[in-house]
């Protein structure tokens, strides 16, 4: 383990998917003084192993990759370790893929241009207690802050047909037209717990496909039918 000007450095593990991108992240992070590699990972379930395995201080996180992807990897590393702080870096900085990993429990979000010194000031920042955001992320959450809220959809005081809440849940996400990949990324949970609540919620509905499913969400009130 390194020092610098008497602190110990930050140890950190890299997630990402392509090995070009986190080799060379890899190579980055080597330059900068007060950051230590201790291990990098080619998807998620590899990344929450590692932090298991190594107890680093950060890992940098990508989003889209195979297995368990980054939100849910960010979800399992603060629910298991909670003294390793996660930092998004990634391609996208589009609403469907920044606020689910906040949500997560990331506490920094840069995008792939970022610069050496962002990234070594993202992590000294999370380290410290601070939010690790690039200015356009920030300019952003400001900006989502700002827009007026859309009223809830009303819907019935208990799940109708045995379903429990969570099944209510996808249900009206389906009828939304989310995709089973839209819906776990918005619920932070895999894509095969999703498919586990469609395949019980159909059970026990007698629903067949996504088209009855959703007549049925606006039948119940789970779910208001588009304004024409």
């Amino acid at each position: 383990m390194t020092e610098e000007a008497g602190l110990r450095s930050a140890r950190v593990v890299v997630a990402d998917d392509q090995t070009v991108v986190r080799e060379g992240i890899v190579m980055l992070l080597g330059l900068l003084p007060g950051i230590e590699v201790v291990g990098s990972a080619g998807d998620g379930e590899e990344a929450v192993a590692l932090v298991a395995e190594l107890d680093p201080d950060v890992v940098l996180m990508d989003l889209r990759m195979p297995r368990c992807d980054g939100v849910e990897a960010t979800r399992r590393i603060r629910a298991e370790h909670p003294r390793t702080q996660v930092v998004v870096l990634t391609t996208f900085a589009d609403d469907d893929s920044l606020f689910p990993a906040l949500k997560a429990g990331a506490r920094g979000y840069l995008t792939k241009d970022a610069g050496g010194d962002e990234i070594a000031r993202a992590v000294r920042s999370v380290l410290s207690g601070d939010a690790g955001l690039s200015p356009s992320i920030q300019r952003r959450l400001l900006e989502r802050l700002s827009e007026p809220e859309r009223p809830p959809v009303p819907g019935p005081a208990e799940p109708p047909d045995g379903l429990t809440t969570r099944e209510s849940e996808v249900l009206a996400l389906i009828a939304e037209g989310l995709s089973n990949q839209e819906i776990a990324r918005k619920l932070h949970v895999s894509t095969a717990t999703v498919k586990t609540h469609i395949n019980n919620l159909f059970a026990k509905t007698g629903l067949k496909d996504r088209a009855q499913a959703v007549r049925y969400a606006y039948a119940k009130g789970l779910a208001r039918p588009p304004a024409h």
